[in-house]
């Protein structure tokens, strides 16, 4: 965190403070939990704009689709994807350009 800060009191239940209670930096940790929160709000907000509208239902069975993937798909070919993922980020690194790898 860098910039102007704030400093907050805030009450938490118990499991949450000796989680934080092990973190090294909890107020860190506390401003990246936000700021998913955030994140994940912005994106339902842009989807309700665009008329999509993100229900339980829906959540629900994406997850089920994404267990379904995972299951069918062995180890070997994620790692496949993550290597070649990962070296055309590089890649885009060094031209100093932002293309998706193709399929």
């Amino acid at each position: 965190m860098t910039g102007s800060v704030r400093k907050l009191s805030i009450s938490v239940p118990p499991d949450v403070a000796e989680r934080l209670e092990r973190e090294p930096n909890a107020s860190a940790y506390l401003v990246d939990a936000a700021r998913a929160l955030m994140r994940r709000e912005a994106l339902a907000a842009e989807l309700a704009h665009q008329g999509i509208q993100v229900t339980d239902e829906g959540v629900a069975r994406a997850r089920a689709t994404r267990a379904a993937v995972d299951a069918a798909w062995p180890s070997e070919r994620y790692e496949a994807v993550r290597d070649r993922v990962r070296r055309a980020v590089r890649d885009d690194d060094v031209a100093g350009t932002a293309q998706a790898p193709a399929a």
